[in-house]
């Protein structure tokens, strides 16, 4: 149990999210009125793909200096869950979107940088199942993979700071933090973020056991 702490407290976190991001009361605002309680469940979608994302590249970086399997394996289950999380990212954005802006995809430099990014990593599963050897394939994989992170901080984070962006905290727009992120919001906001980055870690763990037990049992 001592080994699992951090997987009930990912539950329990996200059980309190969901609950206090229904209920609890939030901040009055011109046009986002109650569809504020949606950056309980959109924004950590993303900060959980980021860090899943980065997870990945972490092992794609480990592969290359000591050319072990395992590593490989962390990146590949890694960057799977990273962008099932971008997927629930976009889906709960384009939500917030049609209440908020009234359509599910306006011509915004961060959401057309979402869009890029989940492509770019799209790609990165087309090349490694575009490749019969191992060995080959988790070198060429980890080379992209660092490649599609440095692509995905500069469509998600840099690009939306430099232009005209819809997003806070973008394009001139300011952060949630400076003007309706307040205390009691963050009681829930940071709670439900560190919640899903580690719901999104032992998903991946879970993954990874799965395709160690069908590789075992496939080499009997």
């Amino acid at each position: 149990m001592r080994n699992h702490w951090w997987k009930v407290a990912g539950v329990l976190l996200v059980l309190y999210s969901l609950y206090a991001g229904l209920v609890n009361d939030v901040p009055r605002l011109a046009i986002l009125n109650e569809t504020i309680r949606n950056i309980y469940f959109h924004v950590p979608m993303w900060f959980t793909m980021m860090f899943l994302y980065g997870v990945s590249v972490v092992y794609s970086i480990i592969h290359l200096s000591k050319f072990e399997m395992k590593s490989d394996l962390v990146a590949d289950y890694a960057a799977r869950t990273g962008m099932a999380f971008g997927f629930l990212g976009l889906f709960t954005g384009m939500i917030w979107a049609q209440f908020t802006w009234g359509s599910f995809w306006v011509s915004d430099t961060k959401l057309n940088g979402s869009a890029a990014t989940m492509l770019v990593y799209a790609a990165y599963f087309v090349l490694r199942n575009s490749v019969e050897d191992e060995q080959k394939r988790a070198r060429i994989a980890a080379v992209y993979n660092i490649f599609a992170f440095v692509l995905m901080l500069v469509f998600i984070m840099v690009l939306p700071r430099l232009t005209d962006s819809l997003h806070p905290g973008n394009g001139g727009n300011p952060a949630f933090a400076s003007y309706d992120l307040d205390n009691n919001m963050r009681l829930v906001f940071y709670p439900a973020v560190t919640g899903w980055i580690l719901i999104g870690v032992w998903i991946m763990q879970l993954q990874i056991r799965i395709q160690k037990i069908k590789t075992y049992l496939e080499s009997k």
